[in-house]
């Protein structure tokens, strides 16, 4: 899923919003005052137009051929006026106006022509008519003029709109992205409530919500890692006791050969339940997330202790052999108990299944890796894909339960380390490869 921000999505479609309505208001407004100034221009035509009506009907003489009204200081912007008698003939103009008569239409009222907007005056009582014209251009430049100084501020203060809008999303949303930090922060194995914060009303309750989201899984791992522990407690002891009754009863039945088989066959399936009941507790540990408590230690005692634990009761020595290459400390991010119960799953799955008395190699690595190896059968590809899942075993013939993979795959998860299997097929080589984040182990030279 393609991940998006919340600011970017506000101010977004806040400015779309916003830009919007300014169109449009823009676009209104635009109209409005076209239609204002239009108006207001046409009424001072045509009180130009009436009021030179007034004048010509006071003349003391009528004008009898056409003549220009020469007037200072007339330019291209000035109203231009011109009388037409009864006949049409055009009586007096202005020296700005046509020859010709401004419209062959002499209705009274308004009408364009050309260069003009023109108003037309009701004929006198001599029957001359007034024609009063404002050039279009001017009219022009003042709608023009008009809209820029009403709609041309607005234009201009957008970037500044943008800016003011992002500033304030953005200082809105800031004790969201607080949350989002202090969330972020965490690891997966911290189950601590999140530290006070100061938080709006509706960000409050998304925190206490998280709080008690994580109280409540804290109190429910504790209480099912409580459990497994009290049912390894709880199994062990019985299993134990029957083992050791089960021993003294085979030990004690020497007169009997066939009695004496059937106990010691007890005694080996007591001894196989007792290690399918450890598993499986360890998987119910594993799977209640007891990797998720993490903290710093160094992985070379666990390894020293696991390696002598391992060899106790090998004729021919050690088959483990921990490669330091120079490591003195190996220090990692995880359980303690939690990385015991990883790598004794895999030293054990190597010495069980490897080729008998070949060497169990662990290699410590940069970057956090490391590497167990054994010598083995090569297996199928559709095989090994599917070792790591609950009760899948690689066909072999020797005990086992199937589980072994699948708790260090969950414990390495929850750990958040890389895990990985590979089987050189004609060397016969089988490598788990665990890569631990923020592992420090430096070598020292050699």
């Amino acid at each position: 899923m393609k991940s998006w921000s919340l600011t970017s999505r506000l101010v977004g479609s806040v400015l779309a919003v916003v830009m919007g309505c300014l169109v449009l208001l823009g676009a209104g407004l635009v109209g409005f005052i076209r239609f204002e100034v239009t108006e207001r221009l046409d009424n001072s035509l045509q009180e130009v137009s009436e009021r030179l009506q007034s004048v010509i009907t006071l003349l003391p003489r009528t004008p009898q051929r056409s003549d220009i009204a020469w007037l200072p200081g007339v330019g291209p912007r000035t109203l231009a006026y011109q009388i037409i008698a009864a006949d049409g003939r055009m009586l007096l103009r202005s020296q700005n106006a046509p020859e010709q008569v401004f419209t062959g239409d002499l209705q009274t009222g308004f009408a364009d022509s050309r260069r003009f907007r023109v108003y037309v005056a009701p004929p006198t009582s001599q029957g001359y008519r007034v024609l009063v014209g404002e050039p279009l251009f001017h009219r022009r430049e003042a709608v023009r003029r008009a809209i820029l100084l009403s709609v041309g501020p607005t234009v201009f203060l957008l970037p500044v709109m943008w800016f003011l809008i992002r500033w304030i999303i953005r200082r809105g949303m800031r004790p969201l992205e607080q949350l989002q930090t202090a969330m972020q922060s965490r690891g997966s194995g911290d189950l601590s409530p999140i530290p006070p914060l100061d938080l709006p009303v509706e960000l409050a309750s998304i925190q206490n919500a998280a709080n008690t989201l994580l109280a409540r899984l804290e109190d429910a791992l504790t209480a099912e890692r409580a459990f497994a522990a009290s049912a390894a407690h709880e199994l062990r002891n019985p299993l134990a006791a029957l083992q050791a009754q089960a021993q003294i009863l085979a030990g004690s039945l020497h007169s009997d050969p066939k009695a004496r088989q059937r106990a010691e066959l007890i005694v080996s399936r007591i001894q196989g339940f007792g290690k399918m009941v450890e598993k499986i507790l360890q998987f119910s540990r594993a799977s209640s997330g007891v990797a998720f408590r993490r903290a710093k230690l160094d992985l070379l005692p666990v390894l020293e202790l696991l390696c002598r634990d391992l060899s106790r009761g090998e004729v021919s020595g050690s088959r483990i052999r921990l490669v330091r290459h120079g490591f003195e400390t190996f220090p990692v991010w995880g359980d303690l108990d939690a990385v015991g119960i990883l790598f004794r799953n895999l030293l054990e799955n190597a010495m069980l299944y490897g080729i008998p008395e070949t060497p169990v190699d662990i290699h410590l690595g940069p970057n956090g890796v490391v590497e167990i190896q054994n010598a083995c059968t090569p297996l199928p590809a559709e095989v090994r894909s599917r070792l790591s899942r609950p009760f899948v075993r690689g066909g072999s013939t020797k005990p086992g339960t199937g589980l072994g993979l699948t708790i260090a795959r969950l414990i390495s998860q929850q750990m958040e380390a890389g895990f990985a299997i590979s089987d050189a097929g004609q060397e016969g080589t089988f490598t788990v490869r665990l890569t631990f984040p923020q592992a420090g182990g430096v070598p020292t030279e050699t």
